[in-house]
């Protein structure tokens, strides 16, 4: 039953998990906390069983801006909804709670701000309530990062209705904030599902302030036109950002609390694609519901995990690559302390200077960045990601920075360890600060010691001496100490390797790898997509996200059977919109010649939804820069030959051949792949650490081993050990 409505409405043929064993909880009357990712599916796990259920469900969210978005996408799915908020006049109003009162509303979106309204109690006494959803359920917290007062409200509701199962769902929750959750609200022996909240389509990075802007534009450019938020801590800070980038050529605008009537407008203009940058305060986000930002960029430091968390949540959700980039320097958390000091409340002024640690620890971490982001919500991930910085920079270039580093570190002891970094790195390179005379540094024999390094790469440097444990950033205005390990680091024998300084900056390589699909028809999907979402008053996502219109640009379905294997096409979505995107697939593919790609294969089509990219399955799916390497391929020559051929970088050539070979054209590159005793070793390595973390593997088989070897040998075992893991 819920399968045929997940498929009829929804266009998905199977759920994530745990959502079913979620649904079941509900249809069986059981009070329910959930505590899933952002793009998890948390909505559907009230939304389809409200499909079931007689009455109307009762959804309660915090975010007003959001609500239209939802209904107009339920709608667009086949499924009655309405919202009633401050948005709305009394006549509509009054037409709303007209329609779910005589059944022809299945969902009912509601502001926490409503149920303290005598009117809307009434209502909802007469109302047949056959289920209570609690969006953001965080916010009934006081130790949540984003407690809502109003939603205390709920309590009360609970009492007025005790026969009606609550469902309360959140994406950011420690342990201390679930428990309180399940108080306030008053949950009966609830069933509690925790999901992982790991988003492996989502690339962590964190970057010194060196060269800051010209990293921002790296990676604007990295994902031209599409959709992107640049956080920054004050107003003038998000209109100036947006002025130099919009005069340097892109499309960016500004957002933020004071513009006052001018938000809702741009944050329209945003999820209906008409802008694509928007450089904005926290004050916006929480009313977005675009699954297809590629890109979220903290340009100053947030205050603690939980918004970062919260926040990088955003790029993504439609389980498509995207980037989280954090830029850092230990100055920024005096910026932040600064205003953890105008907190009055003792107890509320300790727990966010704990949170502001956290970021600040996570921000200068050595190792796996997911593993410490899930580490603070109580998850463990058990293996590095692949996919942070840290993880995919185990091969980083380094170089020798044992004089440098013992030169800093001399020079935070000579001043005492009461200073910060700007102040030693002016000392090691002979600064005439009316500090640096008051202390008589400039008669320190560390003093002008450093000629080969500027003030920045010394501060660079310092920050990474942090993030290896050997120095120590604390204190409301930041303080360098030494630690044990930094001593040690002292001794004539020691030796110090440190990653070559961004003092030249270059695109960001690494990332996850998309799928490879037709990008022509793909441009012509988006189009279309945007025309329809501008007929029709809705944004873009509503039609179509990206995933289904990429497996279109892969597959080519011609036919209403081949169209409905595609994810995220319904029954409802074939007949409102199948003629329209059918006539140009089949114009495309007629032009160039394509065939039908889904014909007969009904049973391992793109149809599962953490397919989101489907690997490649036939060669006239592959893209023309794969075939291309291809043909090189069957010439037997070296990666580094066909590397300098295509001008191209020799890991793009072995990320070629990685796909070729799990598409299962081994054949074609098959003399790269390891033999004998090398691959037996290697599917030893792969056995006992599992085939996520290639930096585990390397460490167990040796140095003598490249990543490129092991790219290539993972992706054959792939194909040829049935014990592989996806």
């Amino acid at each position: 039953m819920l399968r045929d409505l997940l498929k009829r409405h929804f266009g998905y043929d199977s759920f994530l998990p745990p959502q079913e064993e979620i649904m079941s909880s509900v249809l069986e009357g059981k009070d329910t906390l959930v505590l899933m990712p952002t793009g998890g599916g948390k909505s559907l796990c009230y939304q389809l069983p409200a499909l079931s259920l007689e009455g109307i469900t009762l959804v309660v969210s915090p975010l007003i801006a959001l609500m239209k978005d939802q209904v107009d996408a339920l709608r667009g799915n086949g499924i009655e909804a309405g919202y009633v908020n401050s948005t709305l006049s009394s006549n509509e109003i009054n037409n709303v709670l007209r329609r779910a009162f005589n059944g022809e509303l299945k969902i009912l979106y509601v502001a926490p701000e409503r149920l303290a309204m005598a009117s809307f109690r009434r209502f909802l006494q007469s109302a047949t309530l056959s289920l209570i959803a609690v969006d953001e359920a965080h916010c009934i917290s006081e130790w949540g990062h984003e407690f809502r007062p109003d939603y205390r409200n709920l309590s009360s509701l609970r009492t007025a209705f005790p026969d009606v199962p609550v469902i309360a769902l959140t994406a950011t929750a420690t342990e201390r904030v679930r428990q309180d959750i399940l108080s306030q609200l008053g949950l009966r022996d609830p069933n509690v599902f925790i999901a992982s909240l790991n988003r492996p389509n989502l690339t962590y990075s964190v970057h010194s302030k060196t060269n800051q802007y010209r990293r921002l534009t790296s990676y604007l450019q990295k994902h031209e036109d599409r959709p992107a938020i640049v956080y920054r801590a004050s107003r003038r800070g998000t209109e100036d950002l947006a002025s130099v980038l919009t005069s340097d050529g892109f499309q960016a605008v500004a957002y933020h609390a004071g513009l006052e009537g001018d938000r809702g407008a741009i944050q329209d203009r945003f999820i209906n694609d008409h802008v694509p940058i928007v450089v904005a305060t926290v004050a916006f986000g929480m009313g977005i519901d675009k699954p297809d930002i590629r890109l979220v960029v903290h340009y100053d430091l947030p205050s603690s995990i939980e918004r970062y968390y919260q926040e990088t949540g955003r790029a993504g959700r439609d389980g498509l690559p995207s980037d989280c980039v954090l830029f850092y320097s230990p100055g920024d958390r005096g910026t932040q302390e600064y205003f953890i000091g105008q907190i009055e409340d003792d107890a509320e002024r300790e727990g966010a200077r704990r949170r502001l640690d956290a970021l600040v620890a996570y921000a200068e971490l050595p190792t796996c960045r997911r593993m410490r982001l899930l580490d603070y919500f109580g998850e463990e991930l058990g293996q590095e990601c692949e996919g942070c910085d840290v993880c995919v920079s185990v091969d980083v270039e380094r170089f020798d920075a044992t004089v440098i580093t013992q030169k800093i570190l001399s020079a935070v002891i000579r001043t005492g360890e009461r200073f910060g970094a700007g102040h030693v790195a002016r000392v090691l390179r002979g600064g005439n600060t009316k500090q640096i005379r008051q202390f008589g540094h400039d008669r320190l024999s560390v003093y002008d010691i450093v000629d080969d390094y500027s003030d920045t790469q010394i501060r660079e440097v310092v920050s990474m001496l942090v993030g290896q444990g050997l120095l120590v950033n604390s204190g409301q205005f930041p303080t360098l100490s030494v630690t044990q390990l930094g001593r040690e680091a002292l001794q004539p024998e020691a030796k110090v390797l440190l990653p070559v300084l961004e003092t030249v900056e270059s695109e960001p390589s690494f990332g996850s790898s998309q799928a490879e699909y037709d990008a022509s028809l793909f441009e012509k999907l988006r189009s279309l997509r945007l025309k329809l979402a501008r007929d029709r008053g809705v944004p873009p996502y509503v039609i179509f996200g990206d995933v289904p219109l990429q497996q279109m640009a892969q597959y080519y379905p011609q036919s209403e059977e081949t169209f409905l294997q595609i994810s995220g096409v319904g029954e409802v979505k074939l007949h409102l919109l199948g003629a329209a995107f059918l006539t140009v697939i089949q114009d495309h593919a007629r032009l160039h010649g394509h065939k039908d790609l889904l014909v007969g294969r009904s049973d391992d089509g793109p149809r599962s939804r953490r397919e989101s990219n489907p690997g490649i399955r036939e060669t006239d799916s592959i893209a023309d820069t794969v075939r291309q390497t291809r043909a090189l391929l069957l010439e037997k020559l070296p990666i580094d030959e066909i590397a300098s051929s295509r001008r191209v970088t020799q890991r793009t050539i072995v990320g070629h051949v990685a796909r070729l070979i799990e598409s299962g054209d081994v054949n074609a590159a098959e003399y790269l792949v390891p033999t004998g005793g090398r691959l037996d070793r290697i599917r030893e390595a792969f056995r006992v650490h599992g085939y996520y973390s290639l930096r585990t593997v390397r460490d167990f088989v040796g140095d003598s081993y490249s990543y490129d070897e092991l790219m290539i040998a993972r992706a054959y075992l792939r194909v040829t050990n049935p014990e592989a893991q996806p």
